[in-house]
Parts: C-alpha cells; sequence; structure tokens
C-alpha cells in the first residue's frame, strides 16, 4: 500500500447540509479553522447552491469572509451549475468541486436537470476554473447505488467517468452517495475507472449508512486511491436521498491509517477535539466511534 493518503475534510458542507438545524456562521467558522489547525490542508467549506434548497449553507460568502486563510490550504466550495461557479468565485474559493449523478433520475431529484445537463455544465465550469487559476474536481455521484433506480451498472458509471475527464478535473471521485456499497465493488470500480482514465488522480467518498463505510475505505486504499473524504464526527448524509445518513468519521478513518502507518499530515488528537466540541455545539452524540472509544495506546500505555 502507500504511505501516504490525502485526507478531504467534508463536514463543514456534507456534514452539516444534512442537520435539523442551521449552525451559526460563527460556529461554522470555528469548525474550520479548528480543522486546519489539526492539520486538514483540503476542507469542503460550502455550497455555493440555492439557499431555499439547501438553508443550511446559505451564508457561503459571510464562512469565506472570515476562515482563517492560509496559502497551503485548499478552500473547496460546491458547486452544481454557472451561477454557483460565480459565487464560489467572488467568495474566494481556490478549489471547486461539482456533483454529476451517474443515475439520471437521482440527477434530477438532486439537481434539478438530467445527467447529460450537469457533465455539459462541468465542462464549462471547469474551463472557466482553470482559466481563474482555480482547481476543479468532479465527484460522480451514485456510483456504487441509487435509491430510485437501484443498481447502477458499472458501464455507466465508466461512460460518466470518460465524459467528466474531459474536463482535465484534478481528480475523479467516486462517491456512495447513499452508503450501499461493499469492498468487492470499490476494488472493482477503481480498477475499471483506472483502465478508462489512466493516470487520472482518483478520491473516494463513503456514506456509512450499512456500516461498510470503513471497510470500503481500506478496500479503497488497498486499490491505490489518492485521497478520501471524510467528515469530523461521522456526520452528515444526502438530504436529498432517503435514508442517506452520515460520512465515515475522519477520526476512525486517521486512527486506521495510523496504525498502518500510512501518513495523513492530520493530528489525530487535535481531531478528537474537535469532534467533541462539535458534539457540544450540536447539542448531541456523533457517530463516530474513535470519539466514544478514544485512541490506542493511551498515553499511559505508552509510557509503560
Amino acid at each position: 500500500m502507500q504511505r501516504s493518503v490525502e485526507i478531504v475534510e467534508v463536514g463543514p458542507r456534507d456534514g452539516l447540509q444534512s442537520e435539523p438545524g442551521v449552525m451559526p456562521t460563527a460556529g461554522k467558522v470555528e469548525f474550520i479553522n479548528r480543522l486546519i489547525a489539526a492539520g486538514l490542508r483540503r476542507i469542503e467549506v460550502t455550497s455555493f447552491v440555492h439557499p431555499k434548497k439547501v438553508p443550511q449553507m446559505a451564508d457561503a460568502e459571510e464562512v469565506l469572509a472570515q476562515v482563517e486563510r492560509r496559502p497551503d490550504v485548499f478552500y473547496v466550495g460546491l458547486v452544481l451549475n454557472r451561477r454557483g461557479f460565480d459565487r464560489a468565485q467572488a467568495a474566494g474559493c481556490n478549489e471547486i468541486g461539482m456533483a454529476v449523478v451517474a443515475s439520471d433520475t437521482f440527477n434530477r431529484r438532486n439537481q434539478g436537470v438530467g445527467t447529460d445537463d450537469s457533465i455539459a455544465a462541468w465542462l464549462e465550469i471547469a474551463s472557466a476554473a482553470r482559466a481563474a487559476n482555480i482547481r476543479p474536481q468532479v465527484t460522480v455521484s451514485a456510483a456504487f447505488g441509487c435509491p430510485f433506480e437501484g443498481e447502477i451498472p458499472v458501464e455507466r458509471v465508466i461512460e460518466v467517468v470518460k465524459r467528466v475527464a474531459e474536463g482535465q478535473p484534478h481528480e475523479i471521485a467516486l462517491a456512495d452517495t447513499i452508503g450501499v456499497g461493499v469492498p468487492a465493488q470499490v476494488t472493482e470500480l477503481i480498477g475499471r475507472v483506472r483502465e478508462a482514465v489512466p493516470g487520472m488522480r482518483i478520491r473516494c467518498h463513503f456514506h456509512n449508512t450499512r456500516n461498510t463505510g470503513i471497510a470500503n475505505a481500506y478496500a479503497a486504499i488497498a486499490a491505490g486511491v489518492d485521497a478520501l473524504d471524510a467528515s469530523t464526527g461521522g456526520i452528515g448524509g444526502c438530504p436529498f436521498a432517503p435514508a442517506a445518513t452520515g460520512n465515515i468519521p475522519t477520526e476512525d478513518l486517521v486512527y486506521m491509517l495510523q496504525r498502518m502507518r500510512i501518513s495523513t499530515g492530520v493530528d489525530l488528537d487535535a481531531l478528537i477535539a474537535t469532534g467533541e466540541w462539535l458534539q457540544g455545539v450540536l447539542g448531541r452524540p456523533v457517530p463516530g466511534m474513535l470519539i466514544k472509544a478514544g485512541t490506542f495506546p493511551r498515553p499511559a500505555q505508552q509510557a509503560a
């Protein structure tokens, strides 16, 4: 296995967008600043979608205006159309991500247009981003299954991957948006994507809806992915998909990687502290396991 994996923290966007309440802007800013202090260098800070669709992200510009700015951090904004990209550019995002759903039905439910329309929008946005010196990347969502169409054939995912690759993205992410994937699927799909778009960076995004998220992350690492998405505390989901619960917890993922001697550049203790802080802000326990169990070995055990 590789000796390092890049972690993309998606808690401030994918994590908070499914919360029943809206975290105040000051809380979001503190969340992001804590993540930066913990060593995370790619953070999905917000999304630029219509506030009526995702009111939790209505303060996108305010968040970008107030977070700590560092030259080594990528502040990622999710966009779904050109209007969203224009807002992200004006707000100061230096990386944008766009989602294109492998399922046409889900794409229409999520974005109001078909997959073909989203691919066309992505190609335009990717070109505009490069011209503005903003790094573009794209996610193929529902790559492992759809809540409306069921199983998604691998051939369909590869078709979408090839088409979005024409936009010359920094990387392509494969997302298990509703948490139905299993490790064998992950291994097969990553292998097929590597054959279809050789040399392309691959990232994976897993949800833990059916308790397979960490197992899928391990399979992705074994298959040689370049990066993995995760959300502090395991919060999150998709408000447009039934029963799509949280992302894999960042601290649980980092713990596994550290024990495997795979570097992430993340301070695990600081990340756990951030998860504990997040529990207090949300007023409820978060799904992550490490916040409950703690690290191993304990400091006293290490000293002994």
